[in-house]
């Protein structure tokens, strides 16, 4: 294998921490609404959002969402629906049931696993909006058995076709308020916006870095950094679909990061040609190009073998084998958020319809990070059962380590029921 160290400062991108200054703004705006409530929330709607909504205008009622959905056209209707079905179907396969263990002396351990009570879900607004995002968030956590799902968004990202996507994800309640303010609020709870157990769903650095502050007080799914993909490309791959697959993620944001390793350099000459074509027609072009010219990589590799351990050291959050016999390669990846098999599966297939979520970890996260699951939604608890037999059996290891870590109140407990 190749030296790779010309890769090392770009094999993970930190979503550790955001910079400094973002960080105390958000530190700023996390302690105002925990001290405040809507209060600050009313100042930092009408700072960031330029919303002169008032709190009792920020629950949108399901009436709302009903007309909603009679506005969307039919086509994003079989749409929303087919990729609901989708997800809810495999979300169900992700059910885990807890289990029990009863020995001959009659003790007993089981482990129960049992769904959290309400939800959080962050839903971003501004560039584009995202009922992709409510679908692939909301559901998970329906199908886990969350008693409650609430959806956060800034008001500019309320259209229609976020508020019938919560319609068909089964979300209980939607609020017009976003950014940071809007995850303190969740974390804390305000007069107007319930405290939740969890909270979930990409945003930018602002809302990454607020969950982040708040983490521990509440639970959160991940720190999010910009997304992106990694294609691996034999000389069988198409430079047309290369290109725009590159371009499909990097129109995302200018922090957005598009790779390309492939083990043909002609592809990459070829792939070079494809981007200046098809950018001259991208709706999204300006940010698609910040992006690649910020972020974009080739890496030229000898073979498929070494790309895919670039693709590992890297870990991104869509890997994409474009490359002959594809499904093979499959069980040599180890680190990355989802992988997409194929020249028929491009990632957008992931993003909307396929089925599992497309909240995925970021940032080479994906070394020890999941994808978003119904797993995330649900929380375990041991339960432990002794009988007196089990209890003398035990007896005399549990003083031994009690004693050998100097904590005789814990050797007194067992000693004193005998």
């Amino acid at each position: 294998m190749p030296p790779l160290a010309a890769l090392s400062g770009e094999l993970s991108r930190d979503v550790s921490g955001a910079d400094a200054k973002t960080r105390a703004a958000v530190e700023r705006i996390v302690n105002a609404v925990r001290k405040d409530g809507d209060k600050a929330l009313v100042r930092f709607q009408k700072s960031f959002d330029k919303s002169t909504l008032k709190p009792a205008q920020w629950e949108v009622p399901h009436s709302v969402w009903e007309h909603a959905l009679k506005r969307v056209p039919k086509a994003v209707h079989v749409a929303l629906d087919g990729a609901s079905a989708r997800i809810r179907d495999f979300a169900e396969k992700q059910v885990a049931q807890g289990f029990e263990h009863v020995a001959l002396d009659g003790s007993r351990l089981a482990q129960r696993v049992i769904p959290l009570e309400r939800v959080g879900v962050y839903v971003p607004g501004g560039r584009a909006v995202y009922p992709s995002t409510v679908l692939m968030t909301v559901i998970p956590a329906k199908v886990a058995g969350a008693k409650e799902v609430i959806v956060v968004t800034p008001p500019s990202g309320a259209s229609d076709v976020v508020l019938a996507a919560c319609t068909y994800a089964k979300a209980d309640r939607l609020f017009l308020v976003g950014g940071a303010h809007s995850i303190a609020a969740l974390a804390y709870g305000t007069k107007t916006i319930p405290r939740v157990d969890k909270i979930v769903g990409p945003g930018n650095k602002w809302v990454a870095e607020a969950k982040r502050v708040v983490a521990g007080t509440v639970g959160i799914d991940m720190i999010a950094g910009p997304t992106e993909v990694l294609v691996i490309a034999d000389d069988s791959a198409d430079p047309r679909h290369v290109a725009a697959d590159l371009i499909a993620q990097a129109e995302h944001d200018e922090d957005a990061s598009a790779w390309l390793v492939t083990t043909h350099a002609r592809l990459i000459d070829a792939v070079d040609v494809e981007l200046e074509r098809q950018l001259k027609t991208a709706p999204r072009a300006a940010i698609a190009r910040a992006s690649l010219e910020k972020n974009g990589i080739a890496v030229l590799v000898p073979d498929v073998k070494t790309a895919i351990e670039v693709a590992n050291l890297r870990a991104p959050e869509h890997l994409q084998l474009l490359v002959r016999e594809a499904g093979s390669w499959v069980e040599q990846v180890r680190h990355a958020g989802a992988v997409f098999v194929g020249p028929l599966t491009p990632e957008p297939v992931g993003d909307y319809i396929a089925g599992p979520s497309h909240v995925l970890p970021t940032g080479g996260t994906a070394r020890f990070a999941s994808p978003l699951g119904v797993y995330d939604f649900v929380k375990r608890m041991s339960v432990i059962e002794y009988t007196r037999e089990r209890l003398e059996l035990d007896a005399k290891d549990i003083i031994a380590l009690a004693e050998a870590e100097g904590l005789p109140g814990h050797a007194e407990a067992v000693k004193v029921r005998f």
